[in-house]
């Protein structure tokens, strides 16, 4: 490990490290543009400069510069200043004065470090060249004229998204920046470029215009497009959501996000339930919260009740009706509401066990019917990760392309029973084997995946290769609570409950249950409200603290960020109040009283943090068999949510379906 002295203070750092990273870890602030810690070093800003002894007598580059033993670097002498100063003026000379109609003001780092490090006024007048705008598609705005050439955004499409579709033409001051053929970017993960972007080059197109960032509430919560968990800030003004953006956190989503997540905010606000609704003569009319509870009252259900989850559910909501049935004697739960049944008696065999960030060390994967990239995008980022440093990833299901290399192996889960030699033979000799179950593979190829955990020794001292992969925020703190049966919502289906609650679940074959009486509570006016008989007005995440266990089993907590619109309620609330219309009052008023129930129902929940099962898989029959067909046919459309975004619309209109846009002159 060497040791250098930075400013004369004296600091040991890993073997590797860039004298950037020495200064920051001896406390002094290295200017950058170029440089992101999770990006290869491109040294093309040259605004890192820094003076370092022994050497030659002028200011390096520090991102690009190994720390040695025994060098000596000063941050802040005459020559540092100067040369920064030079930097700054440089990169000045064409940079547009765009400032008061650009939206990273306020959040620039150009603007910030043209303050903190620049000259203050500047020797040249030339004319200041200009660039066309180049269409990247419906989410990220251009204004290249901005660009400064840091190539941030060349490298995250390459490295990170593994999309190889931005890139640089021409050189010297004819050097731009665009997309291939100037075509939309196919990536998931476009939107992250903007946060990269340290100038105004990139921005954001849906938010384009709309607020300032000290105008804006700022609220930490989670992410419920995905299973993953990714932690956001959603940014607020007034009674609407303007924004989302991811916050850092290295054990789930480092700071990424995908772009539903960052993008649907805006069908937070469309097609949305504000009003009770009961059905009568065929068709949903307005009601008050009174006559609703008291058309579900005059059912008359006595413990004929059930209780379907969504994919977007809360934990608390979820024990409030959990509770709720219990006082009427129903056990009738289910969370898995497009009909997938698969055993949950441990729930360490439906984990994803190597957890998110440990899927970086594996040396061996197999995918086994699962759309990586669409499923969770955040986890397909992490075995790029893992490719870089040896791993060989083969995969059974339909062939798509992952943004990696991939070994196909074929579409039949009967190559459970008998994988080809090549993979075989690299999960006999890997080390930290490890097998991702897809939602497409639970239901016919469980019993065969946890035979191949038995006979390639995925669970072993320090390592736990066996992973399910769910893709619905609500899934694993369901299963914690019980929302599921041994056959599925075919067997809630077969009760035929006299009454059924529908939480937010928009995706269930409602046909099932043309006897039952169906209370919708939900958010969006989408396929659920559409088949109910009456429709309880709820509030989105966005709108209420709520619990969520992510696919890795981490329980997170977010807050509330604005208020849910006209009459719409918390769900858990509404459940407290329709208990005591049905003569059974729930035993908690407040949200924490709430907790401390489900604390005591489910002790995992009153702690946050990742929880680790106890590895006791069930003694399952069966062999895989037949062919797998993804679940998600439109990463974009996948919730009510996602379906009331006019941006993820317009993305899956486009990216999806080949549609074309005709872009408008700006």
């Amino acid at each position: 490990m060497p040791k250098l002295k930075v400013d004369g203070i004296e600091i040991e750092v890993p073997a590797g490290a860039t004298v950037l990273q020495a200064c920051e870890a001896a406390g002094k602030e290295i200017p950058r543009f170029c440089y992101h810690e999770r990006l290869s070093i491109a040294g093309n800003c040259r605004m890192c400069l820094v003076e370092v002894k022994p050497g030659p007598p002028k200011p390096q580059a520090s991102c690009a510069l190994p720390a040695a033993d025994n060098q000596e670097v000063f941050t802040n002498t005459p020559m540092v200043k100067n040369a920064r100063e030079g930097v700054m003026e440089f990169l000045l000379i064409n940079h547009p004065l765009d400032c008061p109609i650009c939206d990273q003001g306020g959040e620039c780092d150009l603007q910030d470090q043209s303050v903190a490090y620049g000259r203050g006024s500047s020797r040249f007048a030339e004319n200041k060249r200009a660039v066309t705008e180049k269409y990247m598609g419906p989410i990220v705005k251009t204004v290249m004229t901005r660009c400064i050439q840091c190539t941030r955004c060349v490298r995250f499409a390459e490295e990170v998204a593994g999309v190889e579709e931005i890139g640089a033409i021409g050189r010297g001051e004819s050097m731009q920046i665009t997309s291939y053929l100037e075509h939309a970017v196919t990536s998931e993960l476009s939107g992250n470029v903007v946060d990269l972007c340290p100038v105004g080059a990139l921005t954001s197109k849906p938010y384009a215009f709309e607020a300032r960032p000290w105008e804006l509430k700022k609220t930490l919560t989670i992410d419920v497009m995905d299973a993953v968990g990714t932690n956001i800030r959603l940014d607020s003004r007034g009674r609407q959501v303007l924004r989302c953006l991811p916050r850092i956190n290295e054990d789930v989503n480092e700071e990424w996000a995908s772009d539903k997540t960052r993008h649907a905010v805006d069908g937070l606000v469309r097609k949305r339930l504000d009003r009770p609704f009961v059905r009568q003569g065929g068709k949903l009319v307005e009601a008050t919260w009174e006559a609703a509870f008291a058309a579900i009252a005059a059912v008359n259900a006595g413990a004929s009740m059930a209780a379907i989850a969504g994919d977007l559910v809360d934990c608390e909501t979820m024990y409030a009706a959990k509770a709720l049935l219990a006082q009427h004697g129903s056990t009738l739960l289910e969370g898995r509401q497009t009909g997938m049944d698969y055993d949950v008696s441990s729930l360490a065999a439906v984990n994803f066990n190597t957890t998110i960030a440990g899927t970086e060390q594996a040396d061996v994967i197999l995918l086994v019917g699962t759309n990586l990239r669409w499923e969770a995008p955040l986890v397909n980022t992490r075995v790029r990760k893992a490719i870089k440093r040896g791993a060989k990833v083969f995969a059974i299901g339909p062939e798509v392309d992952l943004t990696y290399k991939v070994e196909w192996l074929g579409n039949d889960l009967g190559l459970l029973g008998k994988l080809p030699k090549a993979a075989m033979d690299a999960m006999k000799a890997a080390e930290r084997p490890m097998v991702i179950v897809g939602g497409a593979a639970l239901k016919n190829g469980h019993a065969a995946a946890l035979k191949l955990a038995k006979t390639y020794k995925l669970v072993r001292d320090g390592w736990n290769g066996f992973n399910v992969l769910h893709f619905s925020a609500a899934r694993m703190g369901g299963l914690m609570l019980g929302y599921a049966q041994a056959g599925g919502i075919a067997d809630v289906a077969a009760a035929s409950p006299k009454l059924a609650f529908f939480l937010g679940a928009d995706e269930v074959d409602f046909s099932k249950f043309a006897g039952s009486f169906k209370v919708y509570i939900g958010h969006h006016g989408d396929k659920g409200a559409a088949a109910a008989d009456v429709v309880l007005p709820g509030a989105t995440y966005a709108e209420k603290s709520g619990t969520w266990v992510n696919l890795e089993g981490r329980v997170q907590r977010g807050e509330r960020a604005v208020f849910p619109p006209g009459d719409a309620r918390e769900d858990w609330t509404i459940l407290r109040a329709l208990s005591a219309v049905l003569g059974k009052p729930l035993p908690f008023d407040t949200l924490d009283q709430l907790r401390a129930e489900m604390a005591k129902d489910t002790p995992m929940l009153g702690e946050l943090g990742l929880k680790r099962f106890d590895w006791s898989p069930p003694a399952l029959d069966g062999k895989g068999e037949g062919e797998i067909a993804y679940p998600i046919k439109d990463f974009y459309l996948t919730n009510a949510i996602c379906r009331a975004s006019p941006t993820m619309q317009r993305c899956s209109a486009e990216l999806i379906h080949g549609q074309d846009f005709a872009e408008a002159a700006e």
